[in-house]
């Protein structure tokens, strides 16, 4: 395939997030994380106790986002939050963001969902959680409220549905690092989760850790074919965090030789090689992540925000005159 410059919208050499509802609502929307009060059956007791080795929520939800506190007064708050940088945008999507958003009854989700969708700015919802906390029962209602069929009168300037979407973590594509890191379920139940949710047009996302314990960089390389067979509309990745207090610093403490942890140029060179791998129409939402550095470790990075990491990813496409589905 011949690069073209406008081969994807926005004059970028990879699929856009942001771009997709720019194009399609005309206008950018932003996410406002909400805590909902939500915990997770690895750390009920259900499948497990104390959660994924790496896993410490306070690290990457903002200060406004806060269980107890009510759901539009987290939404007005993230709204003067982002103002500051977004002073253009004019509409929300509010997004249940820690730990498993789905993991209650379907009445209980309802009533959460419905709250959130009932401030005059959110025009749509994002639920991040668990492939293994949802359901048919579930995913059908949420297929309704995107229809219309739930909330039948809901009506916003531009919108005459919301946008409902769903998105999951499944962190690694391998079994083998799933449960090294405590996971509690394989990779056959993210599957058949992002399935179900594709059939109801819930534009399900994945989110994928790189450098996972035991995983190197061909392995995060080969696992992009096993990413574009599956029915996702949009993919996060992060770069593995060692945060403080976890049991993941344990392990890296004794063996650090498991843990591929590069630096950001090379880091940077491995999202490259994946963007060629992937599906062109997969919309890529995230490439790196950020979480505050009191949180972690040691800042390996130094305090490079998530901005001149995308500046940066640009300028290495266009050096090594690539695009995402290049390779594809």
């Amino acid at each position: 395939m011949e690069w073209i410059p406008d081969y994807f919208p926005d004059g970028k050499r990879y699929n856009t997030f942001v771009g997709y509802y720019r194009r399609l609502y005309g206008e950018r929307l932003q996410k406002l994380v909400i805590d909902a009060g939500f915990t997770c059956p690895n750390r009920d007791g259900t499948v497990g106790r104390g959660g994924c080795s790496f896993c410490d929520n306070a690290a990457f939800h903002p200060a406004y986002s806060t269980s107890g506190k009510p759901i539009a007064m987290q939404i007005d708050e993230g709204i003067g939050f982002h103002q500051v940088r977004y002073r253009n945008t004019r509409h929300y999507l509010a997004y249940f963001q820690s730990y498993s958003n789905t993991y209650a009854p379907l009445s209980r989700l309802a009533s959460l969902y419905s709250e959130a969708l009932s401030h005059p700015s959110v025009v749509g919802i994002v639920i991040g959680t668990r492939p293994d906390c949802v359901d048919e029962e579930k995913l059908d209602w949420l297929a309704g409220l995107r229809t219309g069929k739930v909330l039948p009168g809901w009506r916003r300037d531009g919108f005459d549905r919301p946008v409902v979407k769903v998105e999951y973590g499944i962190e690694s594509c391998h079994d083998r690092t799933l449960e090294r890191v405590g996971r509690g379920h394989g990779v056959e139940v993210a599957v058949q989760a992002v399935k179900m949710s594709a059939e109801r047009g819930l534009e399900p996302g994945a989110h994928f850790i790189l450098g996972l314990p035991g995983e190197t960089r061909e392995m995060l390389i080969d696992q992009c074919g096993f990413i574009s067979s599956m029915p996702l509309h949009s993919v996060k990745f992060h770069q593995l965090q060692i945060v403080k207090g976890t049991r993941i610093e344990q392990e890296y403490s004794a063996h650090p030789e498991d843990f591929y942890m590069p630096e950001l140029p090379e880091y940077l060179d491995l999202v490259c090689d994946i963007l060629e791998r992937l599906r062109p129409d997969l919309l890529i939402e995230r490439v790196a992540g950020e979480v505050p550095p009191r949180f972690v470790r040691e800042t390996k990075w130094g305090l490079i925000r998530n901005f001149q990491i995308l500046h940066m990813l640009d300028d290495m496409l266009e050096e090594r005159d690539t695009w995402q589905g290049r390779l594809f």
